[in-house]
């Protein structure tokens, strides 16, 4: 599965959209290396998440084409939610 379609599948973010803005501004990691939206996702891929003040990184448990949002979280595990702190 396409990485931008994981991650509004999953839940992780809302819009195909904007995942596929945020993966073309460099702000996606597959494994730590970067990734364009049409990255190939796999089982036990960690994916880091670069929002604004928060980095998010996940574990791939599953990957289903549909999912109803209350069973969105069972495709990933939270490996590691950090706070970038600016001064």
């Amino acid at each position: 599965m396409r990485l931008d379609k994981y991650l509004k599948v999953s839940r992780l973010i809302k819009r195909r959209t904007v995942a596929t803005d945020v993966c073309k501004e460099d702000r996606i990691l597959v494994n730590g290396l970067t990734a364009k939206p049409s990255k190939d996702i796999k089982e036990n891929d960690i994916i880091t998440i670069i929002f604004g003040k928060k980095t998010i990184e996940v574990k791939v448990k599953s990957i289903k084409e549909t999912t109803k949002k209350d069973d969105a979280s069972s495709m990933y595990e939270l490996i590691k939610e950090t706070t970038n702190e600016e001064n």
